[in-house]
């Protein structure tokens, strides 16, 4: 359940991050009427991420397919945690430029086709990704950590909409994608086992025995959660111990005369 929540917190908020500041540049700039194609956008985007984690839920049952899945989840996530870490304090003035540039074609119907496509592949992209996450895990509390993830996610949405000043959101992207990237080598492990499972790798039924115990319901596997989080939360205090003294630094240093 840990593990769901913290997937579905971070991709939740990272998608709510997508619609409201998309939603604030229309109505800044006195385009309100390309605001339905955001909705609509909105509605497409779940429909797809619902119907892609509903097929592979239901689909995949095959140890090849399962494997073939964490290999393109383990890429498609670490590929974009490191996009965020490099680009994410640019997130907002890039995503503003794309809109500038689909939304203020001549024809109506452009912009509201640009504004419409904008948003799908946005969200879209933030569904998939969860989706592919999800699959590796496959736990009867699953649903609830995800449920969970998600009302945290909206908070936090709301909470950065009225009180922005008060969520470092680099650091919340910083700590999420440490997360991430140990879950990705969790992923790894179970890939491994999933393609030992096929046959496809030399002394098959040797990793497969090795690596059962790290697994995620296996008996090493499970601790892995708990070991995530630790990990991420000793990082996040000793960013913080960090800051607190690079401000006491600088809150010493003498003030420049004149």
């Amino acid at each position: 359940m840990l593990q769901s929540f913290i997937i579905v917190l971070r991709e939740g908020f990272e998608a709510f991050l997508i619609v409201a500041i998309t939603l604030a540049y229309l109505r800044k700039r006195g385009r309100e009427r390309l605001v339905p194609a955001v909705r609509w956008g909105i509605a497409v985007s779940v429909l797809v991420s619902a119907a892609l984690g509903f097929a592979l839920m239901r689909g995949v049952n095959q140890a090849l397919w399962e494997a073939t899945f964490g290999v393109v989840a383990m890429v498609l996530v670490t590929s974009l945690v490191v996009h965020m870490w490099r680009t994410g304090s640019r997130m907002k003035p890039e995503m503003e430029r794309r809109l500038q540039e689909v939304s203020s074609r001549p024809a109506r119907w452009a912009a509201f086709g640009g504004v419409f496509l904008f948003t799908v592949l946005m969200i879209s992209r933030e569904g998939m990704e969860t989706a592919l996450m999800l699959l590796q895990l496959r736990r009867g509390n699953m649903l609830l950590g995800a449920l969970l993830g998600l009302a945290g996610a909206g908070a936090m949405a709301w909470s950065w909409a009225r009180f922005g000043h008060l969520i470092n959101l680099r650091r919340f992207f910083q700590v999420t994608g440490i997360f991430l990237l140990l879950f990705v080598a969790q992923i790894g492990i179970y890939t491994f086992h999933e393609f030992s499972e096929a046959g496809l790798l030399p002394q098959s039924e040797s990793i497969h025995a090795a690596t059962e115990a790290y697994s995620p319901d296996g008996i090493y596997g499970k601790w892995f959660s708990l070991l995530m989080v630790a990990v991420s939360a000793l990082w996040l205090l000793f960013a913080w111990i960090r800051d607190r003294g690079r401000v006491g630094r600088e809150a010493r240093q003498p003030a420049p005369t004149s």
